[in-house]
């Protein structure tokens, strides 16, 4: 039986000024509360937020504070009106934005933003390697931020929740844009993706078995179209027919295979990801030349260099171009075509992250205990953790474990 303190002691036992030096501090550190900054997305064709206003009415709730530049849910319809009666500050300036402890952002901050940055500050934002300049890691180094590349993090069960999210997203939208421009309205074949009763279906050929590749095969399959995915990891194509449930056409980057396919194809997807710095393998322009015309080439990887020899990079304002009479939409970042889905998908991931982090009593302390969550630090206090970019750009980088015990 717990042992009964006198009269009126209770009230002298719960009082910190009781606590030794390192109770109270930890009481104090568990108590710490966030101030988080969305700032407005300034990057071209970058129309996604971090958080939605439910998010935000979810934070602000627990204690939290968070502050919204005007304007930064219009692209995803959200109002500030919306964001404000959930609780979030609205302010006019990027400057602003950037005074809070932890900046979440989709987009990685411009060379404005990060010269309004400080010391001891949190960026989470993607990090984009294919655009990464060693000038940009040292501006951030300069700053002595704590930056994080959401597409790193990983869950776990190991896998990279919000790269997934927003390949789910992709997988499913091309086959949306592939109906749009097979339409005679587009100027396309005039034909409809899938297939009906006593016509023939269209053709899809897929390149690469991952997650964008298997949510393109459903949407397409549950439309009735003839669907054939190639790519060169057969675990990829087992695992694929796996999750689909059903059977189809698979086989490896066999050159001959696949330009037969391709020469019959209505669509072709490439969605190939990046091995050693590089894609594995690239559509020549001659097996491009020899598709029917008002074909459509998809280059989902078009932000990595692109899979086929004929692609350039397009936008959502001007999405497509004709080369050989065959459509080609290589719109970096698919998912900003559907801001409000990608919105609600990446505030479900970070919500839970910003609770882990006032859970713990900070980020260095997430840090220290969340292997999941360290695998996205790529800056820790100044200092470059990643060794991919150290090797990459030639940089020095110092192991981030070492850092966290010494700063514990």
């Amino acid at each position: 039986m717990p042992e009964q303190l006198p009269p009126g002691f209770e009230s002298l036992a719960a009082s910190r000024a009781y606590f030794t030096q390192e109770a109270a501090l930890a009481v104090e550190t568990r108590k710490r509360k966030l101030f988080i900054g969305l700032p407005r997305e300034t990057t071209l064709q970058e129309n996604r937020l971090g958080l939605t206003p439910e998010a935000v009415q979810h934070l602000v709730t627990a204690g939290h504070e968070v502050v919204l530049e005007a304007g930064a849910g219009e692209p995803s319809k959200y109002s500030d009106h919306n964001y404000s009666e959930a609780g979030a500050q609205i302010v006019y300036s990027s400057q602003e934005v950037f005074q809070a402890d932890i900046v979440l952002k989709v987009a990685p901050p411009t060379r404005d933003e990060i010269e309004y940055m400080r010391p001891g500050q949190t960026l989470i934002s993607a990090l984009q390697m294919g655009t990464l300049t060693a000038e940009y890691i040292a501006a951030l180094q300069r700053k002595k931020v704590n930056a994080i590349g959401f597409e790193f993090i990983r869950d776990p069960s190991g896998a990279m929740p919000v790269v997934r999210a927003m390949s789910e997203i992709a997988g499913s939208t091309v086959m949306l844009v592939a109906a749009e421009y097979l339409a005679r309205s587009n100027e396309g074949k005039g034909i409809i993706l899938g297939g009906i009763t006593g016509v023939p279906p269209s053709q899809v050929v897929i390149l690469g078995a991952g997650t964008v590749a298997e949510y393109a095969a459903r949407a397409a399959i549950g439309l009735g179209a003839e669907v054939k995915v190639f790519d060169n990891h057969l675990y990829k194509l087992r695992r694929l027919k796996h999750n689909l449930g059903t059977q189809l056409y698979t086989s490896t980057l066999d050159t001959f295979a696949l330009s037969q396919q391709i020469r019959r194809a209505d669509v072709v997807i490439g969605a190939l990801s990046i091995e050693d710095g590089r894609i594995p393998f690239m559509v020549p322009e001659e097996m491009v030349a020899s598709m029917t015309p008002g074909s459509i080439v998809i280059d989902v990887s078009i932000d990595q260099g692109g899979c086929f020899e004929t692609s350039e990079m397009t936008s959502h304002s001007q999405p497509i171009f004709r080369k050989y009479d065959v459509v080609h939409y290589c719109v970096p970042n698919i998912a900003s075509r559907v801001p409000r889905t990608a919105t609600n998908a990446l505030s479900n991931i970070f919500t839970p992250i910003l609770q882990e982090i006032h859970q713990h009593g900070g980020i260095n302390e997430v840090l220290f205990t969340n292997e999941h969550f360290r695998a996205g630090v790529y800056i820790y206090r100044g200092s470059l953790t990643n060794a991919a970019i150290g090797k990459k750009y030639n940089m020095r980088y110092k192991e981030l474990g070492l850092l966290i015990a010494v700063r514990n």
